[in-house]
């Protein structure tokens, strides 16, 4: 139970925000299914719901419990992310070109999902004990081991995406927990050159490099969608031309004509943001950036005044994630980002996103609720 003494202390204004954010995502997957629902034209609007009541559950449940004490469960956390994320590989499900759901009961879940969350608590663990002095090179190396396995196993999938945000998430909490900013950032253009020279290397001389072939076409085509229109480039350019007709003010809900007819593929998870673009137009885009920036903003606001180092770091975890997330799914539907798979934030249809998103909205509240050394 929530003690009474910290309920003046929730941040109203992030629970208005995300509930809205919520609400105006399961609008829009009604929207993008409600022509292809198999016979029944709330089938996904209805699992969604279903999905964000058990979320705002958990939300309940995780605020009951201090963040303080989670440092205690740091290392079997750990090891449980590893033994999922293995038993992925080996029982897993397969779609989309990728081995990464699992199969539990009538659900479907996504253990790399639920990996981001507990990667920022270990990993918020490990960096604290650094007090913000990270010094010797041992330091600043521990980290990328800490974050560099479960990334390994997530590359075995293979989801590229994935991947991509617990390093988002490794350089954001480094950032904060007092890393050198000329380490980070001579890290970040070596690992940029040695990638961009691997792909180089295996499009010139057959070089091994761990993406499938389908990956790399992403990659290409994000350059120019046009030498592969009908294949990996078909995503951008159906994204570009529904957000484009949308104009300033949509064609309307339900009036979308990429959506409706079915030309948009993904629609109602990485390309929801097309959605909105085509139905409610460059208004109803910039409307949802801006309450995702308050989201953004009330998460930096939080981890700035956690009362210890631990609770700052969770936040900037739980803030780097959001980013990186949004950046790119909203990059993806507008042509300036590689298509990689990632859903927006409270806004694509999916489970186990929505309830890992949750989990960290409640990470968000509860360091923030729990901000005063002491309460009277």
């Amino acid at each position: 139970m929530i003690e009474r003494r910290l309920l003046k202390n929730v941040d109203f204004v992030l629970i208005f925000v995300v509930l809205f954010i919520m609400v105006a995502g399961l609008l829009m997957i009604y929207s993008a299914t409600r022509t292809n629902a198999w016979g029944d034209p709330f089938y996904f609007a209805k699992r969604q719901a279903l999905w964000m009541v058990l979320s705002l559950a958990v939300v309940i449940i995780f605020l009951g419990f201090d963040y303080t004490g989670f440092p205690r469960w740091s290392s079997i956390m750990y090891l449980v992310n590893l033994g999922l994320l293995a038993a992925v590989l080996l029982v897993g499900k397969q779609a989309l070109g990728a081995q990464s759901w699992i199969q539990v009961g009538p659900f479907v879940v996504q253990p790399s999902e639920f990996a981001k969350i507990m990667i920022i608590l270990t990993l918020a663990n490990h960096l604290a004990r650094y007090e913000g002095r990270i010094e010797t090179w041992w330091d600043f190396l521990s980290p990328f081991i800490h974050v560099g396995v479960p990334v390994l196993l997530i590359l075995r999938q293979p989801d590229l995406g994935t991947a991509l945000v617990f390093l988002a998430i490794l350089f954001g909490m480094l950032f904060v927990a007092g890393a050198p900013l000329g380490r980070l950032l001579g890290v970040f253009g070596g690992g940029l050159a040695l990638a961009v020279g691997a792909i180089v290397g295996h499009l010139k001389y057959g070089w091994w490099i761990p993406l499938k072939d389908y990956q790399l076409k992403r990659l290409i085509v994000f350059v120019d969608p046009g030498v592969d229109p009908m294949g990996a480039g078909y995503h951008i350019i159906q994204s570009r031309i529904a957000i484009g007709s949308g104009g300033i003010l949509g064609k309307g809900l339900f009036a979308g004509t990429q959506n409706q007819l079915d030309f948009l593929p993904e629609r109602h998870t990485d390309f929801i943001f097309s959605v909105i673009g085509e139905e409610l137009g460059f208004v109803g885009g910039a409307l949802l950036l801006v309450l995702l920036f308050v989201l953004l903003w009330r998460g930096i606001i939080i981890a700035s005044k956690a009362k210890d180092l631990y609770g700052t770091l969770v936040a900037t975890g739980v803030v780097s994630l959001y980013t990186f997330h949004i950046l790119v799914n909203v990059g993806m539907a507008v042509g300036v980002m590689p298509v990689t798979g990632l859903p927006l934030p409270f806004v694509s249809y999916g489970g186990s996103s929505l309830l890992s998103n949750s989990i960290g909205l409640a990470l968000l509240l509860n360091v923030y609720m729990r901000r005063r050394k002491i309460l009277f």
